[in-house]
């Protein structure tokens, strides 16, 4: 999923030269993928609860294929657009069964580092889509960047059909919730909004970052390359953080310190600061909140409103990032320069630690209790 999404983001440049597309289109193009997540987050869970996890995952990777080659085989940005939406209504798909997929595994165990470990595919496949498709389109043309991209969905099949099991053992089965409390629903959206600002911060590196290299005349493989860096060491930086909530107990601390270190790296490296070194900053700060804020839910929710939960906190994410990279992109325009959709992503990180009291606030309030229903008789 991570490399799809990005395999707009990583060779901008050239998806602006084939469709005649400008920063502010490519900043669309890259929030269309999440747009569906708007709508289809909460029923996304209901599916998955009705169908199962494991196919309604592999219909979500049929779907991602099937978009990917849809754009592969035209230059018509009505069919970009359209492309991009249905691979995109796959990725939801994913991103919401697979997050509860992961705490059926192992909430009341290591979540945070578990959830660390999960979400670690991010950032490695923005990390390998930014070194190898600015290469491979340069080399071999847009359509080999589609084929790249599809192969890799096709092997995630096989993957997802052979590879993954459920778990053995499934707590409180047979009883589900009609509800959660309108308190825990508060919770979730904040930390919902907690999620999308960090993401849309993260998206601004990676999508905006290579642009704006390439207008300090960079090389567009040399600019993915170097801002891929930030990628390969969230790597290591996203477990650690992880590791280190479920260590200390202390993930509040984790998540504030590290978006607030993460948005002063960028803003000093959207004013010509030296790249290198603060990239590799940027890497080893910039992973450390990811565990602690995908803990957030699980904390809140058991088996029985895992579903409908996870729902609620994604509808709010994809919500927020669907207008994060097209508002950076617009900001780029407005300033000139790619470096105003960084100083945008600085902005959404700094919000996070007030976000983050507000969820505390909310979920140590006490909650009036919902009522089971038992389904099934």
């Amino acid at each position: 999923m991570a490399f799809q999404f990005q395999s707009v983001g990583a060779v901008a440049p050239l998806v602006s030269d084939s469709l005649g597309a400008s920063l502010a289109d490519i900043g669309v193009l890259i929030g269309l993928y999440l747009a569906p997540g708007v709508a289809l987050a909460l029923p996304g869970a209901t599916i998955g609860r009705r169908y199962g996890d494991k196919a309604t995952v592999l219909a979500g990777l049929l779907m991602m294929l099937a978009g990917e080659m849809l754009m592969t085989t035209s230059t018509s940005w009505n069919l970009q657009v359209g492309g991009r939406l249905i691979g995109g209504t796959g990725g939801v798909l994913l991103n919401v069964l697979m997050t509860k997929m992961v705490a059926d595994w192992f909430t009341g165990r290591e979540i945070a580092t578990a959830m660390a470990i999960y979400i670690n595919s991010w950032p490695a496949g923005i990390a390998i889509a930014l070194v190898l498709l600015p290469a491979i389109g340069t080399t071999f043309g847009m359509t080999a960047v589609g084929v790249a991209v599809s192969l890799l969905v096709i092997a995630s099949i096989g993957l997802m059909t052979f590879v993954y099991r459920t778990p053995e053992v499934r707590p409180a089965g047979g009883i589900e919730r009609s509800g959660i409390s309108a308190g825990t629903t508060y919770a979730l959206i904040a930390a919902g909004l907690i999620w999308c600002l960090y993401n849309v911060g993260f998206a601004m590196i990676f999508s905006f970052g290579p642009s704006m290299l390439v207008e300090r005349g960079w090389s567009n493989s040399a600019a993915g390359s170097t801002i891929s860096i930030v990628l390969w060491l969230a790597t290591l930086s996203v477990p650690l953080g992880g590791f280190l909530t479920d260590r200390t107990k202390r993930g509040g601390a984790v998540l504030a310190l590290g978006c607030v270190g993460f948005a002063l790296l960028m803003l000093v490296l959207s004013r010509s600061g030296p790249v290198l070194p603060l990239i590799i900053a940027m890497g080893v700060v910039c992973g450390l909140p990811a565990g602690a804020t995908m803990s957030l839910p699980a904390r809140l929710l058991d088996q029985r409103t895992r579903s409908i939960g996870m729902g609620v906190f994604y509808t709010v994410y994809y919500a927020g990032m669907l207008a994060g990279p097209a508002i950076g992109g617009k900001l780029a325009v407005w300033a000139g320069t790619a470096t105003g959709a960084l100083d945008f992503g600085a902005a959404a990180l700094l919000l996070c630690p007030f976000l983050l009291w507000t969820y505390h606030r909310i979920s140590r309030l006490p909650q009036p209790m919902v009522v089971p229903s038992r389904q099934g008789g």
